[in-house]
Parts: structure tokens; C-alpha cells; sequence
């Protein structure tokens, strides 16, 4: 009985990809072959000096050495030259792979790989190596006896008779294989244009087909297109309520409304999440256009059909035309989002034309946002703080640190210009990073000039975007070690707005924080009424009531009783209350007579910078201790 176990083939990988080699590693030993692995090419020559494989899987880019002179010297190689070589390669290299196969290899695999596709490329080629190997040697054997042996010859004829029709089999299953690899290809490109939720073209198939509609305007000038931006109007309430299954079925069944509306001339994209584009091409007039979205949001208007429930959307859109001279595709839908954009604050459920003046706000919003990048790496920016007082005993003393921006050639940019697009633009970390360091290290400062006052605290407006990111407590805990800050001397002021959009996520980052010991003091509180249900859900320390409620005491008691009723809430839930924008002696007295215990305002001192936030501080410390100054302010 021969118990004789046939030999693995000895495939060897050279790619300097960890996780490729990796991956094809798992894979191919998995499937019975003996695997060597070599991460340059240099490593590779080594392995294929000491041992020689059965087959060498070579990717094209290598770090030390291009994989096509290894091929070329392997192929020059007698030792090395009928080792099958298949290079790893991507589908967007066609030249590369002609390339490769006219230095000798076999063949190619593309990324990302298809494993299927990769053990039969691998087993055929073996088997192919293996017929041809075995072929050239009983060819080289009956040369050796044909003049003595013609019947061998003869037998010899038939067998490669016979190796010739396996080969021809084995050609045609090549054949099959290219073929079928040409189907995958045409799938990956199918997939790489549309959406695999909605079957609709995708932003990527959107914006190719944008840019041949700018060529063909710019080769003829009478051509004419439009862009319609389409934004579901109620979709994250679904979302959010519903779910995400019942979300996902809902923008099915929005495609498919606007599928029925498709014609020659008129395409839709999805470019994700809610969000579709329709293009209109080759328009005669602007009627046109306005006709076909006053139809799409009538197509939308009746109610969707989610299982038990029917959902009433609707949609906003916006709309931007090619006589506004478009050179690049992301213009386009710029525009036309911002168009979107207008429809909404126009109170949703209509469309909104593109005009010069919100093509303008558009492109200066742009500029704004690459001048705010410059600005955060030349550092541009500055604190100001601003006094808050405590109404019982101005001793105690706390600040509102304020970010300013000096632009070099615009001046002073205020805040609620640069906020905004940082907050979009993801900037709001890092300048809200910057903002926490720095109003520590003035602290740091104060207190090593002021050791006698008692402790001064700076509140720090935080965005909801730093409180979802996870590793915030922790940044935190290391800025408060590195300045010697504990931390009850910094407080973080959140928007009541904010607050009720808050997920699991941005409460856990809360709870954190609050391990820590930071405070935290909700701004502009009374201005979202909404969330007066939810406050005791939340870590909050301080509640600081609007200005708006605080300048219009005395015009009317029930101005006052309002304001009585958010600091008995306040105190309720064990908050203390800060009132800002106090501007006159009569505001004072009549917070401090209903027991708001701090105060901010012009009445005390409107932003400082750091000099003369210093100097305010020293003409408070004890030493310096004016109570005729703190007393003026209630006469």
C-alpha cells in the first residue's frame, strides 16, 4: 500500500502590503498550499535563492524594488525563467498589466481581491505549469530514443496528442475565466457608479456626468442645463423615530417615486444620506425647469407607506443653471445646495432658485472657511474675558473667556461669522482645543500674581462636536495636569440648543467630564423651552438666563415672574443662576432681590483682554479691596 503523501505547491507572495500578504497568507494556506511570504524584493530573491516555489504571486508597486524588474530578472534567469509569476495589481492599472504580461507573467489579480477568483487563477496556472512542465520532459525524453524506438515515437505522437487536447481544455477554461473575470469587472463598475440602497446612480456617477455637461457648454455655447438639489424635509425625524430600517425603506420608495418621473433628458442621482440630485439637460427656458420642481414636490407630497405607520416628508429644493458658468462639478452642487439651503429657511417644502447674491454669500463662505484655516495655523485668535460676579459678595470673581479673531486684512471678524462655518467645517475642534489651553494657562498666570484672591474660575463656551468625540475627558484631564488647574476653576457652557439634540454618546462624554469635576453652566437659557423637561437629565451646574429676558425687566411683572420661575427651577435642581447682558442698576437689584446669585454685563465691565482683565482682577483682590466701587452698583 503506498502510503506516500503528495507534495503541497510552494507559492511564494512578495508584497510589501502587511495586511495584503496577510490576507492571500490565510487564504492560500488555508486552501492546502505551502505559503512563503517576503515583504520586499529583495527579501523575495533570498527566499527564491534558497528554495524555489511553485509560483510567485509578485505585486507591482514594492518599496525596494519595482515588481516588474523582478519579474524581468527572473524571466532572464534559465534557474528561475518557467516559475509562473501572476502580479497583484488594481483595476485601474490596464497598462501596467499589459506590461507585466509582456515580461513573461501569466497573469494578474486584481484588488481588492475576490478569493474565489484568486484559488482559481492560482490553480490553473499550476495545472497549466504543470502539463507544460511535464509535456517539455517527455519531449526531451522520446527525442533521446526516436531513431532506436518507433513505436515509443509512435506513443510518444499520441501522448502529446493527448496533452495537446488537455491543453486545449485547459484554454478554454481560461477562456471562461477571463471571460468571467470581465463580468466582475463590469460589476465592480456598476457598483464604483450607484447606490447599493436605492439602485440609483451615485455622487461619483453625478459628478462625471456633470463635468461632460460643463465640456459640452464650454464646445457649445447655446447648450443648456440645470441642477435641481433635492434635501427631504422631515427625514431625520423618521430616522430618529422610526428607525433605521424604516428610514433606509423610506428613501427606497423615495427613489422610486422619482424613477417614474425619468425621461431622456432628465436624471437622478442620490448623493447620500437624504440627499438626490436631478439633472435637466439641454433646457430651452427656466419655466422649464421651475415646472419640473413644482411636479417633484407634488410627486412627494403624498404620504409614504412604512409598514403600519404613513409619513408625511416633503422636500426642499434648490436650483442652479449652467449661464452661471461652472468650471469644475463640486460648484455646481455647492451652489445648488446652498440654493437647497435658501428653500428651507424659506420654511421648507418649496424650491429656491440659484441668484447672484446666493452665489456670492456661497463663494464668501468659502473664502471665510480657507481664511479661518490660515488663521488657526498663524494663530490669529484671541481671548477676551468677561467679568462674572458674584451678586452677594463680589469678592468672588469668575470670567467668560470670548474667542476673537484679528484678521490681517479684514480686522475684526465677529464671532457668529467664523462659529458657524467652523462648527460645519469640523474647525471647531482644534479652535476649541486651542480656546480650553489657552484660558487655562491664563489662569496658571493669575494665579501665581494673584495668591491671596480667592480662586478665579473661567467659563468655556464647548461645541456639541468636542462633546462627541470620545477622547475629550481625557484631552481635558492632561491640559488640567500640565497647567496645575484643578478642576473646578473651569467650567464648560453648553447651548440650551445643543442639549436637545444630545445622543448616548454625547452624555457619556458629560458623565466623564463631570468624574473630572468640571462644571458645566447651560447658555442662553429660557430661549428653548423644550428642553425644560430633559434639565434634570443632565449634569448641570449653572443655569444662565438670556439677556434678551434680562433687558426687558421693568417693562413688565411678567418679564419678572419668568425670570423668578427659571432661577426657583434652577434652584430646585440644586443650580446656581448666572444672569447676563445687566446693563443697568435697576436689572441688578431687582436679580439679586429674586436670588440670582451671579451676574455678568456691561454694568460691570465689558470684555477685557488679558491686560486688563489683569488689572480688573487686581483692583478687586484684597489687597487692593474697593467696597465703594462694588457698592455703586446697587445704588
Amino acid at each position: 500500500m503506498n502510503t506516500s503523501v503528495k507534495p503541497r505547491n510552494r507559492i511564494l507572495i512578495i508584497d510589501d502590503n502587511s495586511i495584503n500578504v496577510e490576507l492571500l497568507f490565510q487564504l492560500l494556506n488555508y486552501a492546502g498550499f505551502e505559503v512563503w511570504k517576503a515583504l520586499d524584493g529583495k527579501q523575495g530573491l533570498e527566499i527564491i535563492n534558497q528554495k524555489t516555489p511553485d509560483l510567485i504571486l509578485l505585486d507591482i508597486m514594492i518599496s525596494d524594488w519595482d515588481g516588474f524588474e523582478i519579474c524581468a530578472y527572473l524571466k532572464s534567469h534559465p534557474v528561475y525563467a518557467e516559475i509562473p509569476i501572476i502580479f497583484i495589481t488594481s483595476l485601474a492599472e490596464s497598462q501596467q498589466k499589459v506590461k507585466g504580461l509582456k515580461l513573461g507573467a501569466v497573469d494578474y489579480i486584481t484588488k481588492p481581491f475576490d478569493q474565489s477568483e484568486i484559488l482559481a487563477r492560482i490553480n490553473l496556472h499550476l495545472k497549466l505549469h504543470a502539463l507544460n512542465t511535464q509535456l517539455k520532459h517527455e519531449i526531451h525524453q522520446k527525442k533521446q530514443v526516436e531513431q532506436s524506438l518507433y513505436e515509443l515515437n509512435l506513443e510518444l505522437e499520441q501522448r502529446v496528442e493527448e496533452r495537446t487536447a488537455q491543453l486545449q481544455i485547459t484554454l478554454e477554461e481560461l477562456q471562461q475565466a477571463q471571460e468571467n473575470l470581465l463580468d466582475r469587472e463590469q460589476q465592480l463598475h456598476y457598483k464604483a457608479y450607484h447606490d447599493p440602497l436605492t439602485g440609483l446612480p451615485n455622487r461619483a456617477w453625478c459628478l462625471h456626468q456633470l463635468q461632460t455637461l460643463i465640456q459640452q457648454v464650454k464646445s457649445n455655447s447655446n447648450y443648456r442645463y440645470a441642477v435641481l438639489f433635492l434635501d427631504l424635509d422631515r427625514f431625520n425625524v423618521v430616522n430618529d423615530s422610526l428607525g433605521h430600517l424604516l428610514g433606509d425603506k423610506l428613501l427606497q420608495q423615495v427613489a422610486q417615486r422619482l424613477q417614474l418621473y425619468l425621461t431622456p433628458h432628465l436624471k437622478i442621482a442620490r448623493l447620500g444620506g437624504d440627499e438626490f440630485v436631478i439633472i435637466v439637460e439641454n433646457i430651452t427656458d427656466d419655466q422649464e425647469v421651475i415646472t419640473i420642481a413644482q411636479h417633484i414636490l407634488e410627486l412627494l407630497n403624498p404620504a409614504f407607506k412604512l409598514n403600519q405607520y404613513e409619513v408625511y416628508i416633503g422636500v426642499s429644493i434648490g436650483i442652479t443653471f449652467s449661464h452661471f458658468g461652472y468650471d469644475y462639478p463640486e460648484d455646481i452642487l455647492r451652489d445648488a445646495d446652498v440654493a437647497m439651503y435658501a428653500a428651507k429657511a424659506n420654511g421648507k417644502g418649496c424650491y429656491q432658485l440659484l441668484t447672484s447674491e446666493l452665489q456670492e454669500k456661497a463663494i464668501n463662505c468659502l473664502l471665510l472657511e480657507n481664511d479661518l484655516r490660515r488663521a488657526i495655523k498663524n494663530q490669529e485668535f484671541s481671548l477676551c474675558y468677561q467679568p462674572i460676579l458674584s451678586l452677594p459678595n463680589s469678592e468672588k470673581l469668575g470670567f467668560e473667556a470670548l474667542i476673537r479673531w484679528h484678521h490681517p486684512q479684514k480686522g475684526m471678524i465677529p464671532p457668529d461669522q467664523f462659529i458657524p462655518v467652523a462648527e460645519e467645517t469640523g474647525l471647531i475642534i482644534e479652535l476649541g482645543l486651542w480656546v480650553i489651553k489657552t484660558a487655562l494657562n491664563q489662569i496658571a498666570i493669575w494665579q501665581e500674581q494673584f495668591p491671596g484672591f480667592s480662586k478665579i474660575a473661567i467659563n468655556v463656551n464647548v461645541s456639541p462636536q468636542q462633546l462627541m468625540i470620545p477622547a475629550f475627558a481625557e484631552q481635558v484631564q492632561e491640559l488640567l495636569l500640565d497647567f496645575h488647574i484643578k478642576s473646578d476653576q473651569i467650567k464648560f457652557e453648553i447651548t440650551e440648543s445643543s442639549l436637545l439634540k444630545t445622543g448616548s454618546d454625547y452624555m457619556e462624554v458629560l458623565k466623564q467630564l463631570k468624574t473630572l469635576g468640571i462644571q458645566f453652566c447651560i447658555d442662553d437659557f429660557g430661549m428653548g423651552y423644550s428642553s425644560l423637561s430633559r434639565l434634570h437629565e443632565f449634569p448641570i451646574d449653572t443655569l444662565k438666563i438670556d439677556r434678551s429676558f434680562v433687558h426687558r425687566i421693568g417693562s413688565n411683572q411678567g418679564e419678572i415672574e419668568l425670570i423668578r420661575t427659571i432661577i426657583t427651577l434652577a434652584h430646585g435642581l440644586g443650580m446656581d443662576v448666572v444672569a447676563e447682558g445687566i446693563e443697568t442698576k435697576s436689572q441688578l437689584n431687582q436679580l439679586s432681590l429674586l436670588g440670582c446669585e451671579w451676574g455678568q454685563g456691561f454694568l460691570f465691565s465689558k470684555p477685557l483682554n488679558s491686560v486688563d482683565a489683569t488689572q480688573y482682577i487686581a483692583a478687586l483682590s484684597p489687597s487692593h479691596w474697593q467696597p465703594e466701587r462694588v457698592k455703586a452698583w446697587f445704588i
